[in-house]
């Protein structure tokens, strides 16, 4: 009776599992909330061998565009933050403070190339994603990769794309914080950078930036798995909705942005101040000293006050460009 009872448990959990799998990849691809060191898109064999991997990534790269632009001030007031501010500066400033400077739309400086950077990001982490677990299923007798591989793939697969895009994260940075007529374009800003304080600046902040992927992606799938697993063991015979899955991502992601926010406050300062001589250790004493512990969380406030819009709009337009691209949800 008891052996019976475990076969038909273990059946049904594979069934939920196998169903899980299909929706999972789908809610994966348009959680976009302008971070980048995500873990990259997971598709399953059927997806790989039809093709239909490419549309998925073309869908979810029109929705990281759309909702990183409707959020845009959100995200230029944080590194302004990050930057500028002090015990003394609170949001408001200092969102008034750049309208002042620039006028309205001076609060959508640096989305140019946040948004352009989405392609090529994408494209990397996804090639070298699929590299890694190709070469860990082939030392392995797994074929379907742990928590463990899957987040020694991502920071793997993050850590290249990052490496050959980093340089678009310093203009970013730089465009973000420019005063008005300092550059007339992306070109000019690159140019003038160059110029003036050499190649080794488009690379400010690298260190940091990298040990960041380490506890984000770490924490993120962590986080993920945990909660999706809770839910699998309470309902065994309910297939989760893609929104409940969103919900268990949205909070997985805020994990892994509170954990790595101070390394990503570091590398923001380092990319943004011109000939900086501070080193990761230097500027996160710099920090503690003159500001305590809580300046290493400036302007995080902004960075969970996006997350909600930015998962919602990536959601809304994932979903109308999945069905226009003949994109299936199981």
């Amino acid at each position: 009776m008891e052996l019976c009872s475990y076969a038909c448990l273990k059946e049904m959990y594979d069934k939920v599992h196998e169903k899980l799998e299909d929706v999972e990849e789908e809610v994966v691809v348009y959680l976009d909330i302008g971070e980048d060191l995500n873990v990259p898109d997971d598709f399953t064999q059927k997806e790989m061998s039809t093709g239909m991997w490419w549309r998925h990534l073309v869908a979810g790269g029109v929705a990281g565009a759309v909702s990183r632009t409707c959020t845009a001030p959100l995200d230029r007031a944080k590194v302004y933050l990050q930057v500028h501010g002090t015990r003394k500066t609170c949001i408001r400033t200092c969102i008034k403070n750049m309208i002042m400077e620039g006028g309205p739309w001076s609060m959508w400086r640096g989305n140019g190339i946040n948004v352009l950077k989405i392609a090529p990001e994408s494209a990397l982490k996804f090639m070298a994603y699929e590299q890694v677990k190709k070469f860990i299923r082939n030392n392995s007798n797994n074929k379907e990769l742990t928590i463990h591989q899957r987040f020694m793939a991502g920071s793997v697969a993050g850590g290249f794309s990052q490496t050959v895009i980093y340089p678009l994260e310093v203009l970013k940075t730089r465009l973000a914080l420019r005063k008005t007529g300092e550059y007339k374009s992306i070109m000019d800003a690159a140019k003038k950078i160059f110029k003036h304080e050499g190649l080794k600046s488009f690379y400010r902040g690298y260190i940091p930036n990298m040990f960041g992927i380490i506890p984000y992606a770490g924490i993120d799938l962590a986080c993920y798995e945990t909660l999706k697993n809770n839910y699998l063991k309470k309902h065994l015979d309910e297939t989760p909705s893609p929104l409940l899955l969103l919900a268990c991502g949205t909070c997985s992601s805020t994990c892994g942005q509170v954990c790595s926010y101070p390394l990503a406050l570091i590398r923001t300062r380092m990319q943004a101040t011109p000939n900086n001589k501070h080193t990761m250790v230097t500027q996160f004493k710099e920090i503690v000293h003159s500001e305590g512990l809580v300046g290493l969380y400036r302007g995080i406030t902004l960075n969970l006050l996006k997350v909600a819009p930015a998962v919602s709009i990536s959601y809304i337009v994932y979903e109308h460009c999945r069905q226009t691209l003949g994109v299936n949800m199981t």
